[in-house]
């Protein structure tokens, strides 16, 4: 089956039918695929749009894309991250000590890799192709969640499965088919997003300064680049996207303290309104969220689409574990073994993000204390610091398919 936008009335039928053709999508029909199943994703495509935004993607998903043959698409477009540096930047009358946590205290090269959106994208679409999964780009219209699923697309083209998987996004149309409730909620917070070239090297050294707005975040790039996201005030962000290149370049070098020295910006800027969403539910009999239907957070720790990406792992071996055991894959004993599995990892991660973030927007003298003892905590105690690092790695009980083996450490 190859991607088409032709109408038809005919019924295709597969094992699992993705909803949604961004990352998080075809990550988790590459995943069903190596588990043995027949997955088919249908939902337009991104190519020709420009993202222009980056995504440091962490061992266990570097490790992922590995083992499911995406890697050699992206090594030569990825940074290594190799020392995560935070900076107090409050402006308050207790400062934080600098953190430093390098990936080689854990027995890591690097923890993770920023690749540009696009880049990687492109690399998982490739690798879709290439294993010959079928792939619709069209719009979904219609979702119906009955005794199996049926998905129709603009062309009302037809397609069944016992099982749908939403990786359509934070307006889901399949999470709105399943009847499966979210908790939303706005910050008061904009993220303004830019990738730059700079003077002086980044040494493989991603920097967070902790800023009254919100986290000013400097993350490398290939060369001598680097990706920026810089949360500020709604006000404050019109502002900046409203400089010339020139000044909002010295914006940057005088908000990171030249860290980088002189900065030249690159073509393509981007806003985003910060907020959270956490779905009531996972997963349904005959339905599963993945990706940003299932979790929306504050673009803090890199959380985002390594969380999405662990939701398309998890998946794939909780439908290889029903499988196993002789059950149908969209049952309720499959859905409610996925909701499990992703329900610790995504409810404490966007906790910890919004109790991180709210933590800079308070003026409290208690809360930048609590803060700063904590920083200095990770600081100077060894242990608390590697079990840092590892948790924001990726959590205990990881998806197979992201943990490292005796084969990994050869």
């Amino acid at each position: 089956m190859t991607e088409t936008e032709s109408r038809t009335t005919e019924t295709m039928s597969a094992d699992v039918i993705v909803v949604g053709a961004g990352p998080a999508g075809l990550f988790a029909a590459l995943a069903l695929h190596n588990e043995g199943f027949r997955p088919v994703v249908v939902g337009p495509l991104p190519e020709g749009r420009r993202d222009h935004r980056t995504s440091a993607l962490l061992d266990g998903s570097v490790l992922a894309l590995k083992r499911l043959g995406v890697w050699p698409h992206l090594e030569s477009k990825a940074a290594p991250l190799r020392v995560m540096r935070l900076i107090d930047a409050t402006g308050s009358l207790i400062r934080a000590p600098i953190f430093e946590g390098r990936a080689g205290e854990i027995g890591l090269e690097a923890f993770g890799f920023n690749i540009a959106n696009d880049d990687i994208t492109a690399a998982l679409l490739a690798t879709v192709r290439e294993r010959g999964i079928a792939v619709i780009a069209e719009p979904v219209t219609a979702v119906t969640i009955d005794g199996g699923a049926t998905v129709t697309t603009a062309s009302g083209r037809l397609l069944s499965a016992p099982l749908v998987a939403g990786a359509d996004g934070r307006q889901s149309l399949v999470r709105q088919s399943a009847g499966i409730d979210a908790v939303a909620s706005r910050y008061p917070q904009t993220a303004v997003t830019a990738t730059f070239g700079h003077s002086r090297p980044h040494d493989d050294v991603s920097t967070e300064f902790h800023t009254p707005t919100g986290p000013f975040t400097l993350v490398p790039l290939p060369g001598d680049r680097s990706s920026l996201v810089c949360v500020v005030t709604p006000r404050e962000a019109d502002h900046l996207l409203a400089l010339d290149d020139a000044a909002f370049a010295r914006e940057i070098e005088r908000r990171s303290e030249a860290i980088l020295g002189k900065v030249t910006l690159e073509p393509g800027r981007g806003r985003y309104d910060l907020s959270s969403m956490t779905p009531k539910s996972f997963g349904l009999p005959h339905a599963a969220l993945i990706g940003e239907a299932a979790h929306v957070v504050p673009p803090i720790g890199a959380q985002g689409l390594n969380l999405g990406l662990r939701d398309g792992a998890a998946l794939a071996e909780c439908l290889a574990a029903a499988r196993l055991r002789g059950e149908p894959i969209g049952s309720a004993s499959a859905m409610a073994d996925y909701d499990r599995a992703r329900r610790a990892d995504i409810v404490g991660r966007t906790l910890a993000i919004d109790v991180l973030n709210r933590s800079l927007l308070s003026s409290l003298m208690p809360v930048h204390v609590a803060r700063g003892a904590g920083l200095w905590a990770l600081d100077r105690i060894g242990p608390l610091r590697r079990a840092f690092m590892r948790e924001g790695l990726q959590p205990q009980g990881a998806p197979r398919l992201m943990r490292a083996d005796d084969r990994d450490a050869a």
